[in-house]
């Protein structure tokens, strides 16, 4: 991934993630409208439950990354204000924290 020089998210890598974001936002709307889809499987019920939770965390955390390129602070650490590397945003596209302010989040 590029930047730009005054250190900020290179705005071709930044449209290719949107899209790739988007896309992924969209998978998972359907993965969580077919995990919700009732199996009749009581046994299933504990899987299917976790499963959920784990695709509605998904879907918050990209929606998040998109409302944030959007507004125009997506690479921006929320808690110092730092450009968050562009190597953390390659690894972990929702981050919301730079590496050192995540340690601190816990």
């Amino acid at each position: 991934m590029g930047t730009d020089i005054r250190g900020g998210v290179d705005q071709q890598w930044l449209t290719r993630l949107r899209t790739t974001l988007t896309s992924e936002f969209e998978a998972q709307t359907v993965r969580l409208t077919e995990l919700t889809a009732d199996t009749g499987d009581p046994g299933e019920a504990h899987t299917r439950a976790a499963m959920i939770a784990a695709t509605r965390q998904s879907l918050g955390q990209i929606g998040d990354a998109l409302r944030r390129i959007a507004e125009g602070g997506y690479g921006t650490c929320e808690r110092c204000r730092t450009p968050i590397p562009p190597e953390r945003l390659e690894v972990l596209p929702h981050a919301r924290f730079c590496v050192p302010c995540q340690q601190k989040q816990g």
